[in-house]
């Protein structure tokens, strides 16, 4: 698997550090595409040309590292064909892969720690898509990237139609998530 690699000044070090570890694992060869050597770098300037590495297919994934992630995940979802996803666990890193079918992974050197990120980035690496279900939503995210927003107006969002809103069994219904009371939450 090629796996194109980016960090702006702010993650430069870490890039070095899964550069290495990512060499040593068989099956896997890392490459850089844009590096900081020292002069502060924009993200953006970091982020397409691997972002264009893999949306071309000159590498299977990509990983962008910058201080909060923020921005180097913004810059790679502008771009055809990627679906970047900020990761700041292993859990993050599983669904977007399996649910998600994230070929670029956004990480935040400011905010996790090196063990944390070399976990997260084995997760992805090695999770797989699960298709099924998370293959139609693709399926429309496509459509959405292509400029196909019918049936996506504000009207149709409040009433329940349009697009979005076709075979919905059970099992694909969001799941509720707990919202802490004033008096459990922080």
């Amino acid at each position: 698997m090629k796996i194109a690699l980016g960090a702006d000044h702010r993650g430069t070090d870490v890039l070095r550090q899964l550069s290495a570890l990512l060499a040593q694992k068989e099956q896997l060869h890392p490459y850089t595409c844009s590096r900081c050597a020292g002069d502060a770098i924009d993200y953006t300037d970091m982020a397409v040309p691997v972002c264009v590495a893999v949306a071309n297919g000159h590498a299977d994934r990509g990983i962008l590292i910058c201080a909060t992630g923020l921005g180097s995940s913004i810059t790679a979802n502008k771009i055809r064909g990627i679906r970047a996803a900020l990761v700041h666990d292993e859990l993050g890193a599983e669904m977007a892969r399996r649910c998600l079918d994230a070929n670029v992974l956004c990480l935040a050197a400011d905010l996790v720690g090196p063990r944390v990120m070399e976990r997260i980035v084995d997760t992805f690496l090695s999770a797989e898509f699960e298709g099924g279900r998370h293959r139609r939503r693709l399926q429309k995210l496509q459509r959405v990237e292509a400029g196909d927003l019918d049936g996506y107006s504000a009207e149709a969002a409040a009433s329940g139609s349009g697009s979005n809103s076709n075979s919905n069994s059970s099992s694909d219904s969001p799941r509720p998530h707990p919202v802490p009371s004033a008096s459990t939450a922080p």
